[in-house]
């Protein structure tokens, strides 16, 4: 595709993205919509991107997005459900829909139907993360369906490169499925977990906000794409590499972190809006496609009906499934509900329902070879296309437009989750209090060279102050010209006990007495201090 052509894609997905927001419309949805009512306008030409592009370039950045800030603790705390939908249930559904396209659809051999089954089987949380965002769904359903998405494509992927594999005939690497899934784990983990401590080395020592932030940008891309040259899961490089340097952020300097919390969001919203977009505009190209086979384009469309039928049917059948085989296993041995099996069935049916496909189904569709290893065609290529094309916006369009009705008439409140939220804030408080306190008795015994301990004394009652309330208004105009010659010291003092207070905080966290979420609520508002301390420093030095 030419790159004005690009451009324009972009500029169109910002515009519309901007008017959906400001009507309140769900931005995916309105996207997916225009999009395709646009692939049929005269002169609108064919927008199409190769599968490597887009999951080299459009997948990397969302993924280690979302795993820079997700907490590693919730993902480990959750990780018994977080492989039953990311993993099993991938596996499971290419195995259903596989199944079910061979009995279908005449085009597809057996192979082909599993080639089918894997491109379809990713949910994309995108949309679903974004709806129960703003919903205000619990801080655990919210963990899983983001643990969900960081996994499943690196599963789904796998199961597709030897689904094809079968049909076309390619060696895989290492000979056995089984053992090619292991190395793609392994090595997938393995790069993301090497190229995040080479990029924390080198950004502790440079001391330059603006490298440290192109560093950050540039590793999800280097990740990837590293992994994918060896063989490897790129998928699980970059979401290692996510969670790494998500769980040592508080190490970089102030303004970098400062500098990320902007550059992040700014960049999934231009991603998601574009991929949304693009979605939209292939509709007029899978018809197409349809038509240059020689293939009754409604008798495909409505194969690609019933196959999104036993899609969104899998999803809820294997969680009440499961929920169902826990509780039995529960009762028979009479063990106590544990966290991992706390969610109630409203919440469980919220999460069956969450289940939109996105681009990653596309560009796996897109990703299916024109030939075979000895010549032949892919056997119902243009079916796969069409039939990933349906389920996808299908989904996205049936389940994103009822999701935020399901989530409001179902109680899926945890009741105890503000409390645990009031638990952690306030421990947060005491923590970040207490250090501060031990740090300026520190300085009033050992005093300031150089300064009256007077001045001393009363600059540190000051900060002292200024920890409890985050704010001098209570200081009269008089008094602030007369400790206005310690400003100096008073910013250096701040600044040293916001220091202590993000040690003690990373301390907490590390000992498992904080959680992330906690952490960074704090850290943000710790760092919108220190930044304006460092900055009157800067001024007083010039």
């Amino acid at each position: 595709m030419d790159g004005p052509i690009l451009l324009l894609v972009v500029i169109f997905a910002i515009a519309v993205a901007g008017f959906a927001r400001r009507i309140d419309l769900q931005v995916p949805l309105v996207l997916v919509t225009v999009g395709s009512v646009a692939s049929f306008v005269p002169g609108v030409p064919h927008v199409s991107l190769s599968p490597q592009l887009i999951l080299g370039v459009v997948l990397p950045p969302l993924l280690y997005s979302a795993a820079l800030n997700f907490s590693f603790v919730s993902f480990r705390r959750n990780l018994g459900q977080i492989l039953r939908l990311g993993l099993v249930m991938v596996i499971v559904t290419t195995l259903v829909v596989g199944w079910f396209a061979n009995v279908l659809i005449p085009e597809l051999t057996l192979g082909a139907a599993l080639v089918l089954g894997a491109v379809v089987a990713p949910p994309d949380a995108v949309s679903a993360t974004a709806v129960g965002r703003k919903l205000g769904l619990p801080a655990r359903m919210m963990a899983i369906l983001t643990g969900e998405s960081l996994v499943n494509d690196a599963a789904a992927l796998t199961l597709f490169t030897l689904a094809v594999a079968s049909v076309t005939g390619r060696r895989i690497e290492l000979g056995s499925p089984v053992l090619f899934f292991l190395y793609e784990i392994v090595g997938g983990v393995l790069v993301g977990l090497v190229l995040a401590r080479i990029v924390r080395f080198v950004r502790n020592r440079i001391e330059d906000s603006a490298l440290e932030t192109v560093l950050g940008l540039v590793l999800p891309f280097t990740a990837y794409l590293a992994a994918e040259e060896l063989h490897a899961s790129g998928v699980l490089a970059v979401v290692t590499a996510g969670f790494v340097l998500g769980r040592v952020t508080a190490d970089v300097s102030v303004s970098t972190r400062v500098q990320e919390r902007q550059v992040w969001p700014t960049l999934d919203l231009l991603l998601e809006a574009f991929v949304f977009a693009y979605m939209g505009l292939q509709l007029k190209f899978v018809v197409s496609e349809v038509q240059r086979e020689g293939l009754p384009v409604h008798h495909v469309f409505a194969y690609a009906l019933l196959v999104l039928v036993v899609v969104v049917a899998v999803r809820p059948a294997w969680i009440f499934v499961n929920s169902g085989r826990n509780l039995l296993i529960r009762r028979l041995f009479r063990r106590k509900s544990s966290n991992e099996f706390a969610l109630t069935w409203q919440q469980n049916l919220v999460l069956s329902w969450a289940g939109m496909r996105g681009v990653v189904t596309l560009a796996a569709a897109a990703g299916v070879p024109l030939t075979t290893v000895v010549g032949d065609e892919f056997p119902g290529r243009a079916v796969i296309q069409a039939v990933a094309f349906v389920v996808a916006v299908g989904t996205l369009l049936l389940q994103g437009l009822t999701l935020p009705l399901l989530i409001r008439r179902l109680d899926v409140a945890d009741p105890l989750e503000q409390q645990r939220n009031d638990n952690q804030r306030l421990l947060s408080q005491s923590i970040a209090r207490t250090a501060a306190e031990n740090y300026l008795e520190r300085a009033a015994k050992e005093g300031i060279a150089g300064v009256e301990a007077e001045r001393v004394t009363e600059v540190i009652e000051r900060v002292r102050r200024s920890v409890r309330a985050r704010l001098d208004a209570d200081e009269t105009e008089d008094r602030e010209k007369r400790i206005a010659a310690a400003g100096a010291l008073f910013d250096s003092l701040r600044h040293n006990v916001l220091v202590a207070q993000r040690a003690a905080l990373i301390a907490a966290r590390d000992s498992g007495e904080l959680d992330d979420e906690a952490l960074r609520a704090v850290l943000n508002g710790l760092d919108v201090e220190e930044i304006a301390a460092e900055a009157r420093i800067e001024r007083r030095a010039t």
